[in-house]
């Protein structure tokens, strides 16, 4: 049994958002550290050591880069940050579904800040692939959601990799409503002209990545899908937490509000990789996540269409030994 299923019990004994912090802590003190075999690909215009990669919402301050890269990933994306820090929805806010092996969650993007964020992104060793998650504040008028993003997007731009938006967390009311057309053309337009003032700033241009939810139909996947070709976006991230309870009926906790992720999501997220697929053509890239709990997993979303993949609720439940299962899995392809 690997370090992590022994230490596993303990921690599942304790309330979620404690063994969360818990683990950060013995990671941080810790020597652990894995590798995994070669698998370099190239996404994004970006060379990926390998196709695993941490998601967005287990570091969201940006403070453990240089411990949870140690696991072996090919690149890590942090966050969801905002333009001001918040503290998130009341606790308890965060319930295992052991059975399922999956969690609910209703953080509501609490995190430092931007700039608090940046301050620890730069103290980070890291030299990586770093992806950047940004949102908007709970308290800024839906009107104004466009502004928060351009905020983040400006002030992370000089330091990440690539850049998330994020328009699909259901914990920040209205956040979802950012995914209908009208709204998405508008937000990407903004991010777009936006991209092309810092590019020359800066001397390179960042990609650019869209995560969406798992809860949307086949019209709505292609209005998505057609202004991320009109905008240039380089990257769809599929997908993130789903509002659905499909099996996990009847179980403790299952009534939760919050976004359901892990295990019962997997095939929903792989449907959504797999439409999107067939909708973009290959215009941009796709990042499946979503319920990866093996390396079977894994290949099932590049089977879907995922050129990258991320892992979050697996690493709760399995631990370090998935990342690097995973990165074996999509070499035997």
């Amino acid at each position: 049994m690997s370090l992590y299923g022994l230490a596993r019990p303990f921690l599942f004994a304790l309330d979620p958002e404690t063994a969360h912090r818990l683990t950060f802590f013995l990671l941080e003190k810790s020597f652990y550290s894995k590798s995994v075999p070669s698998a370099p690909v190239e996404v994004m215009g970006l060379r990926f050591p390998n196709p695993v990669g941490l998601a967005a919402g287990l570091d969201k301050d940006a403070e453990h880069i240089d411990a949870l890269a140690r696991m072996g990933f090919g690149f890590m994306e942090v966050g969801t940050v905002t333009p001001r820090a918040q503290p998130g929805n009341p606790k308890p806010r965060l319930f295992r579904l052991v059975e399922r092996n999956a969690l609910i969650n209703r953080f509501g993007f609490n995190n430092v800040g931007v700039d608090e964020f940046l301050r620890n992104v730069e103290r980070a060793r890291f030299k990586g692939i770093l992806g950047i998650n940004i949102g908007k504040n709970a308290d800024t008028p839906a009107e104004r959601a466009v502004d928060d993003y351009a905020v983040g997007f400006e002030k992370v731009y000089s330091r990440a990799s690539y850049i998330t938006i994020n328009i699909s967390s259901p914990n920040t009311k209205n956040l979802r409503d950012l995914q209908q057309d009208e709204n998405l053309q508008v937000l990407l337009s903004r991010i777009s002209s936006l991209r092309e003032k810092l590019a020359e700033k800066h001397g390179r241009r960042v990609p650019v990545a869209l995560k969406i939810a798992p809860d949307l139909e086949d019209l709505q996947l292609q209005a998505i899908a057609d202004a991320v070709r009109r905008h240039r976006v380089d990257a769809v991230i599929a997908t993130n937490t789903s509002t659905g309870r499909e099996g996990v009926e009847g179980l403790p906790h299952a009534q939760e509000a919050g976004g359901l992720s892990g295990a019962p999501i997997r095939s929903k997220s792989s449907e959504v990789l797999r439409k999107m697929h067939r909708h973009l053509k290959g215009e941009a890239a796709l990042i499946g996540a979503g319920g990866i709990l093996s390396g079977a997993d894994a290949a099932e979303k590049r089977a879907a269409g995922a050129d990258l993949v991320q892992l979050y609720t697996g690493l709760i439940y399995r631990g370090p030994e998935l990342v690097g299962e995973c990165v074996s899995a999509f070499r035997a392809k």
